[in-house]
């Protein structure tokens, strides 16, 4: 519970910054008959995390008090200059303005772009969505299509164990792909202090094996590290799939029982050889037969990945090698064993030891009008959303709503994005900031921030549906009401308020939808309710809808204000007699492009003289994408995002620490400042994404970095199925800027 001293009040409540949700405690004070955070701390009450908390979950007081925070909406002048304007008055505007596009070129001039932030928020995408419903569009787009959307694509084209995966508390081997949870906090090691949970399994005994670049903090503790070449995760997958069928190390039992397709399976990875391998992807032979070894000998065991594999093509192969070598070793829950994630915020369920078989993953729902891209099962393609709105005529995108999004910092190719932002009849975005897309917008409606709204950790628990290692690891929830008032003198509002107030001014009713991306895995009715001008509830009571049909009552979870783990005590049940579907170990597509892998020219392709080094994007502990990089407390004085090179590459290049350097590629260049880093791999560069002001404003660099979507092109080199471009692995040239 709360404790109070004479002049201030902790109070537990959930970070929701990112994925991890963590519970922390918040030290509220008086501010002249208004209640505002001043401090915020780990919470060692809680049951979970355990008084863990990051940097940026430590910063939440700054990101709430700081001097560039918006209290007022904003609208633009036809000069380009900002004025205040009421959030009720924007409603209306906006809505007339949306109201008349419809008019004039139809539903699907309208689009929603949700990012990354949104995932703490579930009211605010949920009421966007039923808005875009209700005005007949369908063009609705997230991050995730820029981010791991081969996650869902391989779950679609793979299917599903619907007993789930092993704890990572028991493992004995765990591999993971990309990604470094160390810091991202995200898939691979639960998210609750995951360099702790880290060092506790490899003490007692677990071996972990990581493929990436890089050492990075996650790399330094893997028993064996595939420092390969970027962008070969998938031939070393097929490499270690292969070693594991021609040593018959696989288990044999589940493979016979609950699979398809493993013949074809071993004769299209026979290509990749071990030697061949370890050529193609610069990895020693020794280590990749260990990997493989160790991986398949293990009792329990699993394997990840994060976004750095995702980033760098073929992001749906390398998923769906991955769930394959799951597959192939039985690395799941079985029949009498406990679930590792059981629900709790989320409708109860029953796991079974059986297959969700493969399901229509792209090709059906909206039909875009570039590259043949449709909706997919990760959703709409982002990557072509600037196209839509640039390319004239019938279906053209005229408006767009950014909820929790910051295009200009986020999407692919910077330039067009611009271009395409400038060229909107209505750009609308949700900001807390003057974000590099709130500069371009026509309104900037001001939000509230984390504390000033309710909160809950069923977005932390819901994500597990979107992939492997994702989500609580146990049954986890905490419910947080409000615990601070809007700044004095603010005009703030929660973004589905915004969208009920647009819908009423049109007198239109919105049915909201609580979706959890997991329609197929859980046996329950989606909750639902109708908005109109007679019905206009709280955000509780939008909570109180969305946990509708929770296993655990959400009145329940609010007893344990500092969160709880409610009864784990969940078994998967047997295989249904009857049941005949099975996990694809051999889908055509995938085994397709596996073939297109074999061949590639793959030396060829590694030796670019022109543009020697290889890109790789980076994580920065510190900033949640471009969220946090205006805080002193985060950016240490130190506001841009540095170029890392190894040292030695440094003293070939001559260069050195705090240089200004021009990193280039065949479409386009951007500054970056030289620090030295000896955990790359040689050849390789990285940089944190999401940086940078717009496109003019290079000589901004020391205070706003350098964005590296400027070196990516949306129409070369994507993904067909999802539209994903290289953002990763990508050949760049380093000089000297003068």
């Amino acid at each position: 519970m709360s404790t109070k001293s004479n002049t201030a009040e902790t109070v537990p409540t959930v970070c929701r910054l990112c994925i991890a949700h963590c519970g922390v405690l918040a030290t509220i004070e008086d501010d002249n008959g208004r209640r505002k955070v001043t401090k915020v701390t780990g919470d060692p009450d809680n049951p979970l995390f355990k008084g863990y908390s990051c940097p940026k979950g430590r910063a939440l007081d700054d990101l709430h008090n700081h001097d560039g925070r918006l209290l007022n909406s904003l609208k633009k002048a036809d000069d380009g200059s900002f004025s205040k304007i009421s959030n009720s008055d924007a409603a209306i505007e906006v809505a007339d303005k949306i109201k008349a596009l419809i008019d004039q070129y139809g539903p699907r001039s309208v689009a929603i772009y949700v990012g990354t932030p949104n995932v703490g928020y579930p009211a605010a995408a949920g009421m966007g969505n039923a808005f875009l419903r209700t005005i007949g569009s369908r063009m609705f787009f997230t991050s995730n299509t820029i981010d791991q959307p081969g996650k869902q694509i391989s779950l679609a084209t793979h299917g599903k164990w619907l007993g789930g995966e092993p704890d990572f508390d028991q493992a004995d081997a765990w591999l993971l792909m990309g990604g470094n949870p160390i810091i991202s906090k995200s898939a691979g090691i639960p998210g609750q202090n995951p360099a702790q949970k880290l060092k506790e399994a490899i003490t007692r005994g677990l071996k972990l094996i990581v493929l990436d670049p890089r050492v990075s903090d996650t790399a330094r503790k893997a028993h064996i590290h595939l420092q390969s070449r970027p962008g070969e995760d998938h031939s070393i997958l097929a490499g270690m799939i292969n070693i594991i069928i021609a040593e018959k190390l696989y288990d044999q039992d589940f493979v016979t029982e609950n699979t398809s397709g493993f013949e074809s399976l071993k004769n299209h990875v026979a290509n990749f050889t071990p030697e061949y391998v370890a050529d193609r992807a610069g990895v020693p032979i020794d280590k990749l037969f260990a990997a493989a070894r160790v991986f398949a000998n293990a009792k329990i065991r699993h394997a990840n990945s994060g976004t750095g594999s995702s980033f760098s093509m073929y992001c749906n192969l390398k998923e769906y090698l991955l769930a394959c070598l799951n597959t192939l070793c039985g690395a799941y829950t079985k029949a009498g064993e406990k679930v590792t994630r059981p629900n709790a915020m989320l409708p109860a369920y029953t796991p079974k030891a059986q297959a969700l078989g493969p399901f229509k993953g792209w090709g059906f729902g909206e039909k875009l009008r570039v590259r043949g891209l449709t909706d997919t099962a990760a959703g709409m393609p982002t990557a072509a959303l600037a196209d839509e709105i640039l390319l004239a005529g019938e279906g053209q995108v005229k408006a767009l709503i950014c909820i929790g999004g910051n295009p200009m910092a986020a999407w692919p190719d910077q330039r067009k994005t611009q271009q395409a932002l400038e060229k909107l009849d209505l750009l609308l975005t949700f900001d807390v900031e003057m974000s590099s897309t709130a500069r371009l917008a026509d309104y900037v409606i001001a939000c509230k921030q984390t504390f000033e709204t309710p909160g809950m950790s069923q977005s932390g628990e819901a994500i597990k549906f979107f992939g492997f290692g994702i989500g609580f690891p146990s049954a986890y929830a905490q419910y947080s009401p409000r615990i601070v008032d809007p700044p004095h003198d603010s005009d703030l509002v929660e973004e589905w308020e915004f969208f009920y107030h647009m819908a009423c001014h049109l007198d239109l009713s919105l049915s909201y939808v609580a979706f959890f991306g997991a329609a197929k895995y859980i046996e329950s009715p989606m909750a639902m309710m109708m908005l109109d001008k007679n019905y206009k509830p709280s955000t509780e009571e939008i909570y109180q809808t969305i946990c509708s049909n929770s296993r655990i009552p959400l009145d329940e979870v609010k007893k344990y204000p500092h969160g709880y783990i409610f009864d784990s005590e969940v078994f998967v049940a047997p295989k249904d007699a009857d049941h005949e579907e099975r996990l694809a170990l051999a889908d055509k597509v995938m085994m397709e492009q596996l073939e297109e892998v074999y061949a590639q020219d793959y030396q060829a392709m590694h030796n670019t003289p022109d543009f020697p080094f290889r890109y790789i994007p980076r994580r920065h502990n510190n900033f949640m994408n471009s969220a946090g990089r205006s805080i002193k407390k985060l950016n240490g004085d130190k506001p841009w995002n540095p170029v890392w090179i190894h040292p030695k590459d440094m003293q070939a290049l001559d260069i050195s620490n705090g240089d200004l350097v021009r990193i280039a590629t065949e479409h386009d260049s951007i500054p970056a400042m030289v620090e030295a880093d000896d955990s790359l791999r040689r050849g390789v560069v990285a940089m944190a994404h999401a940086f940078g002001g717009l496109i003019d404003e290079d000589h901004r660099y020391k205070e706003l970095g350098s964005n590296t979507g400027r070196l990516i092109r949306t129409d070369i080199d994507y993904d067909p199925i999802t539209g994903m471009p290289r953002m990763g692995n990508i050949p760049v040239s380093i000089t000297r800027k003068k």
